[in-house]
């Protein structure tokens, strides 16, 4: 990862010195750094959204369509070894459905939409469901995604690298010069997630409940995620 020195300061008055992401002020004897770190780990989160949608001539069968649907998915999470009140609903609504094509709109119909999200630790189980999902048509798309939940650790990782990097660039720097690094004294750190920017899996039933091939998802990593941190730092000089 490319270190930038942005000014060294050996004896000289007080100076204002500016950067992309900080500005400090640096005083005589001290050497002013910037580095780019960066940190790369595995996803431990699989993120599976889908939803549940049905529509009727009426409002109550509409909803019992729903729930009929919503049973289905209950039982495929049981099947896999997950409690169903581990999946999250992100909304629920129930919509009339008109015919625009009249100058007077005509009332078709009713409509029921709900999303799901289901967080999983366990990986082995993404494909099933989404075979089983599926198979069931239940569901009009599922979006499978990877995250990271503990970025913490992550982020502290990033920020080591980048200061280790800062502190070996001002080091040779003084050291060229004939001096010794002493103390850091002052520091800023600017931390960014750059998760994966995932396209929206849609998996429309009728086409992959007919197809007996594997899941798409079967046998390949989930992307990893890596956490940036850009560290400026002032170090004395001795």
């Amino acid at each position: 990862m490319r270190t930038s020195i942005a000014c060294f300061v050996l004896f000289s008055s007080l100076a204002a010195l500016a950067q992309d992401r900080s500005a400090v002020t640096a005083q005589p004897n001290t050497v002013y750094v910037g580095a780019e770190g960066r940190f790369e780990a595995d996803p431990d989160t699989a993120v599976l959204q889908f939803n549940i949608s049905a529509q009727e001539d009426t409002s109550r069968a509409a909803y019992d369509h729903a729930s009929k649907s919503a049973e289905q998915i209950r039982q495929i999470l049981r099947s896999n070894g997950i409690e169903p009140k581990n999946a999250q609903i992100g909304f629920f609504s129930l919509q009339p459905v008109y015919d625009y094509r009249t100058p007077k709109r005509k009332l078709v119909g009713y409509r029921v939409n709900a999303n799901v999200t289901l967080k999983l630790k366990d990986f082995a189980k993404v494909a099933p469901i989404l075979q089983q999902l599926a198979d069931a048509d239940v569901s009009e798309d599922q979006n499978l995604s990877y995250t990271l939940e503990n970025m913490n650790e992550a982020k502290a990782k990033a920020v080591e690298d980048a200061y280790a990097k800062a502190r070996e660039s001002a080091a040779a720097l003084a050291k060229a010069a004939g001096r010794n690094l002493g103390e850091l004294s002052y520091a800023s750190v600017d931390v960014s997630e750059n998760m994966p920017i995932i396209r929206p899996m849609v998996a429309r039933m009728s086409a992959m409940a007919a197809a007996p091939a594997a899941a798409p998802t079967a046998e390949f990593s989930p992307q990893s995620i890596a956490i940036t941190a850009h560290v400026n730092a002032l170090f004395g000089l001795k």
